[in-house]
């Protein structure tokens, strides 16, 4: 049995250090990076590029809405025309880093809000899919498991990457909590592995207070580089799929 582990990086820039990206890549077997919309910038980028490569850590795209202020987490209505050339923008460059480096990009994960949104909008999930076929056809999109996008993808016939989440917690209808909302992000890294633990072995992830599930079929598994306990969280992650036999690995191996 295997999973793979799925984190969010490159999200430094200027003076703003965001996450702790060299201690998070050896628990990691791909690495979604920011592409300077939402954070990031190019020294931050191309030195997080440059290290996963060297690590075999599998490199993808998370391009963002142009929301710097916001860190890529508000929602805003852009024409088709440009939410599209926004996106293919952010993939060439991270595709272009990454072949400097040596490596291949494998696929693109949107950030943020555009994540939420393509969720549960096909417009704008169809947005997404043409800015990166235009790109390379045979990037692999990745989004949230039993989604609006990955009915879209599979139905427009694009590689889709099922994703389920270990630090933020999911409404009875499979969508993520809001993170305004308490105990939307999962910082107990004991609890954190066990919901990994439940989306590997039970395929479900726990919702309200009762101890109720819902079915979750996901192929990666993110934790959150912003979050103030990923480290602690991947150690504990690695802890449990060591001792319940389950191995990582990239999906596109």
């Amino acid at each position: 049995m295997t999973i793979d582990i799925n984190c969010d990086m490159g999200e430094s820039f200027g003076q703003y250090l965001i996450g702790n990206d060299a201690k998070l890549l050896p628990y990691i077997t791909s690495a979604n990076i920011a592409c300077g919309f939402h954070g990031g910038d190019p020294v931050h980028i191309d030195e997080t590029i440059r290290a996963a490569v060297k690590q075999g850590v599998r490199v993808g795209a998370h391009p963002s809405y142009p929301d710097l202020a916001g860190f890529g987490r508000r929602y805003m209505a852009m024409p088709r025309k440009e939410l599209v050339a926004t996106i293919k923008y952010q993939i060439a460059v991270i595709k272009a880093l990454t072949e400097s480096h040596g490596g291949k990009l494998g696929y693109v994960k949107p950030h943020g809000a555009l994540y939420n949104r393509a969720a549960v909008d096909e417009a704008e999930t169809l947005a997404i899919v043409e800015a990166v076929g235009s790109i390379d056809p045979s990037l692999a999109l990745m989004g949230l498991a039993g989604s609006t996008m990955e009915a879209v993808c599979k139905r427009e016939g694009v590689a889709f990457v099922a994703e389920a989440f270990a630090d933020r917690s999911y409404e009875p209808d499979g969508t993520l909590m809001v993170r305004s909302k308490p105990g939307s992000l999962i910082t107990d890294p004991a609890s954190a592995a066990a919901q990994v633990l439940s989306i590997v072995l039970k395929k479900a992830v726990p919702v309200g207070m009762q101890g109720a599930t819902i079915s979750v079929f996901a192929q990666s598994i993110c934790i959150h580089g912003d979050n103030p306990a990923a480290l602690d969280i991947l150690k504990m992650v690695d802890k449990m799929l060591l001792e319940n036999k389950i191995q990582k690995r990239s999906f596109v191996d």
